[in-house]
């Protein structure tokens, strides 16, 4: 009788999975048992619960002798792994508010048994629930990788874009004139500055002042101007209706401003005298005053 009962066990044991080990992590919320198999556990997994005592059957599971542990958790008393013919069945000595809950591994290499408090999940439950209510971005889905690629690259190319427009425009702004034209500060000159036309500058009078000044009269835009042109070119005036016909009318407006001119041609004369040492300027009279003698 017991070689026929060996008979009919031995495949079973044959084709079962064996348990190498068993780990147990308490946690606060939580008591996890991780067990682990020498080849992929494809057997059925049952469970009986009662009042002090939740049972799980294993089919087609095996160990080699009865483990135990115990726990001073919350969540679990006590663990036993027995062995049986064709299963191996795990007694765990839990509290009255304990569930289980039994899963596998993705490559069914290992077992979880999760033993957690039942008013604990709920209330776990409830606050997630409250959080994702109070909060609803954190329940919404994060923008995939390949959409914050894309974003990142259509800024990228209006930022460089716009950085060509900026740099087509200045050329353009400061390309120096060709064939006769001038970026001048004071005017800007058209292509009809060459003929003397009505968008172009032309040169009414012009008078030598000095080696490095002359005073001239410039007809630009229906208007002329009276400008003191050397080191620093200076605007005098500005004539619309009395505009001087002839040089003579010229050389009298020049005449009139005869002081503003001297004025302006020896004003770094006269801070280079300021910025002379005193000693120096009265050494200088001195001299002068002593060869009149």
């Amino acid at each position: 009788m017991i070689k026929l009962l060996l008979i009919l066990v031995l495949p079973l044991l044959l084709n079962a999975s064996k348990i190498l080990s068993y780990n147990v992590y308490d946690r606060t919320d939580r008591v996890d048992v991780m067990i682990t198999f020498d080849t992929p556990f494809d057997g059925v997994i049952k469970q009986n619960t009662t009042t002090s005592k939740i049972i799980i059957k294993l089919e087609g599971a095996s160990i080699e002798s009865t483990k135990t542990k115990k726990l001073s958790s919350k969540f679990l008393n006590s663990l036993s792994i027995v062995p049986l013919a064709g299963h191996t069945q795990i007694i765990a000595l839990v509290p009255p508010s304990v569930k289980l809950k039994a899963s596998k591994t993705s490559d069914s290499y290992g077992l979880r048994l999760r033993f957690t408090d039942i008013a604990t999940t709920k209330k776990n439950n409830a606050i997630k629930k409250a959080q994702a209510f109070q909060n609803p971005a954190a329940s919404l889905p994060t923008k995939k990788s390949d959409d914050m690629s894309q974003s990142y690259y259509i800024v990228i190319a209006v930022l460089l874009i716009g950085i060509i427009i900026l740099f087509v425009l200045k050329s353009k702004m400061n390309t120096p004139g060709q064939s006769g034209k001038s970026n001048s500060w004071l005017f800007k000159v058209s292509e009809d500055a060459k003929t003397g036309g009505e968008d172009g500058v032309t040169i009414r009078f012009q008078k030598t002042i000095d080696e490095k000044s002359s005073v001239v009269m410039l007809d630009f835009v229906g208007q002329s101007y009276l400008v003191l042109m050397g080191t620093n070119n200076i605007l005098l005036d500005r004539f619309t209706d009395n505009k001087p016909a002839t040089q003579e009318d010229f050389d009298t407006i020049l005449q009139n401003r005869h002081k503003e001119l001297d004025d302006f041609l020896h004003e770094g004369e006269v801070d280079k005298e300021v910025e002379k040492d005193p000693m120096q300027i009265y050494k200088e009279k001195a001299a002068s005053i002593s060869y009149a003698q």
